[in-house]
């Protein structure tokens, strides 16, 4: 598959959605359908084929969509972006049937391990499409816009990669911390486990409670390491441990680093503003403040805290994210732009919902 790597601009967007019942793809529904240059076209739903969109998610029901349709029953003619909300493992298959002229923004963790062999370590199985996995642009908006924008197929990062890798990256860049010793408590909505039933999010087994989960093995470290180890010129290893909270949606994590000799907080806090002070999205909020999941619900924003820690020579740094919007679709939406020459917040100007 091959396309002419610059940035389109025009002024209707043809759209698909793979994947469109999941919580991922309804959230990309709910944004690209208020989206000024979006028109959405197909949707697939192998399991809710035939039905309208409204029939399996009520809040969208009043939306003018197309009914939803199974994979291989799909019309790809005229569509210019496909958005990929599909479980791990079944995207790649799919994607290299569309017309090389399709753009991608991949939602799903197939392509977002640049090293095929990871990704077989990682999720189980060989990658089917290692030629498409070489030309895929990690898609951590705001460090990988210039790739992006002249890309075909954009793997958008996981959630706790982005919470991860926004508050990480420009300080391993810098040598601010000491990168060999990064914890990371990370806690996420229910919703960041799928629609798909499951024992574990049952609200009996969920509710009123906190549990970590993947202890030492999930999927998101090496793709949290992946980047890091870019970050910092050689491979890294960091400690990641996920929690499930009884909320739908949301994510915080709290990250415990090293500084080097000299440094302090506030060095870090420097750097990071810095960093993102012409960025839409990604905010350093003030000393003081503690940044809280219902501070971006529902938003494309990402929020960091900078606090020096009571332990000398060490800080802890707080960043929380909406799983589904900044963590998922909202960025996936956020790529869109950017890869057909948009104003980048198009279609995702809305304020957090509070409470």
């Amino acid at each position: 598959m091959t396309l002419e790597h610059r940035p389109m601009t025009r002024e209707t967007i043809r759209v698909g959605v793979l994947g469109a019942s999941g919580y991922t793809g309804a959230d990309l529904v709910r944004l690209g359908a208020r989206h000024p240059a979006v028109e959405i076209t197909v949707m697939t739903a192998n399991a809710h084929a035939g039905k309208p969109m409204g029939a399996v998610f009520p809040h969208l029901a009043e939306l003018d969509l197309p009914r939803l349709v199974r994979v291989e029953d799909a019309d790809w003619d005229g569509v210019d972006a496909v958005f990929c909300g599909l479980p791990h493992g079944t995207t790649q298959d799919i994607i290299a049937t569309l017309p090389g002229s399709v753009r991608v923004i991949d939602m799903s963790a197939d392509f977002r391990l640049r090293d095929i062999a990871t990704y077989a370590q990682w999720y189980g199985h060989e990658h089917r499409a290692p030629e498409l996995q070489k030309e895929a642009v990690y898609g951590l908006t705001e460090h990988y816009r210039t790739e992006i924008a002249g890309a075909r197929l954009v793997a958008c990062p996981g959630c706790y990669p982005t919470a991860a890798l926004l508050l990480l990256i420009p300080l391993v860049e810098h040598g601010l911390i000491e990168a060999d010793d990064i914890i990371i408590d990370a806690k996420s909505g229910v919703s960041g486990a799928g629609r798909s039933p499951k024992e574990s999010t049952l609200f009996c087994e969920a509710g009123e409670g906190l549990s970590p989960y993947s202890v030492a093995r999930h999927r998101h470290a090496p793709e949290i390491e992946q980047e890091l180890s870019r970050a910092a010129g050689r491979d890294l290893v960091i400690n990641f441990t996920p929690h499930l909270v009884p909320m739908s949606r949301g994510e915080l994590l709290t990250v415990y680093v090293r500084l080097p000799g000299g440094r302090t907080a506030a060095d870090l806090r420097r750097a990071l503003e810095e960093r993102y002070a012409a960025e839409p999205f990604v905010r350093v909020v003030p000393e003081g403040v503690v940044p809280a999941t219902q501070h971006v619900r529902g938003s494309n924003h990402c929020l960091i805290g900078v606090f020096e820690d009571r332990v000398p020579g060490r800080a802890i740094l707080v960043s929380t994210l909406d799983n589904l919007v900044k963590g998922s679709s909202g960025q996936a939406l956020q790529n869109m732009n950017v890869m057909f020459g948009l104003d980048e917040t198009t279609g995702l100007e809305q304020l957090p919902m509070f409470p």
